[in-house]
């Protein structure tokens, strides 16, 4: 049985196959992205972001 994150990461792919950008699922980052832009979900754990877009000072 699939996860909720899972089943919603499909629905979204699945919708994004029919709008104007590029929209892929965990795949890597390509060398061009086309004039319509682009949108790679990803499964998984985020991992430990590398840049803190906050004002606050740790």
């Amino acid at each position: 049985m699939p996860t909720a994150r899972g089943t919603i990461l499909t629905a979204l792919h699945a919708r994004s196959t029919t709008a104007p950008f590029v929209g892929l699922r965990s795949e890597v980052l390509p060398e061009r992205v086309s004039a319509a832009g682009l949108l790679i979900m990803r499964d998984g754990a985020p991992g430990k972001p590398e840049v803190t877009l906050s004002a606050a000072v740790p």
